[in-house]
């Protein structure tokens, strides 16, 4: 992407991610969240829920990731607020899709949203910088 091929109301391609116990189990591992919910199917049916789901911070990422695959490798991620919606469990596919809202000197903002067959998962507002073509920030 460059500032020239972006502006308000520009779409990002739609990113369809499958969900198995794997990924959900290893990424709330690897984001160091080791709430029983995120791997133990006995607990997670204990607290009221079919099955384990998958972590805020795993989730995070996976909108983080989404955005910066869209930007590329010279963007950074400079805020992130995300509500969660419905959980996204084993089996499941989380759509993600995303709209520019804003562009601002060298950020862009984008809402992103990611459904799942019960609904909407994560609602997430992204401000990324994107410094100019070749450079770092």
């Amino acid at each position: 992407m460059t500032f020239p091929d972006c502006g308000v109301g520009t779409t990002l391609p739609a990113l369809d991610l499958p969900l198995d116990r794997t990924l959900i189990v290893a990424t709330a591992i690897a984001s160091q969240d080791f709430e029983d919910v995120h791997h133990d199917p006995g607990k997670a049916a204990e607290r009221g829920t079919p099955d384990i789901f998958m972590s805020i911070n795993s989730t995070n990422g996976f909108v983080d990731r989404y955005v910066t695959d869209w930007t590329g490798p010279h963007a950074r991620i400079a805020r992130v607020a995300l509500r969660l919606g419905v959980p996204n469990f084993p089996g499941d596919t989380m759509r993600l899709s995303g709209e520019v809202t804003g562009v601002t000197g060298d950020s862009v903002s984008v809402r992103v949203t990611g459904r799942n067959s019960r609904g909407v998962h994560v609602t997430a507002d992204v401000v990324v910088v994107v410094p100019a073509e070749g450079g770092d920030r």
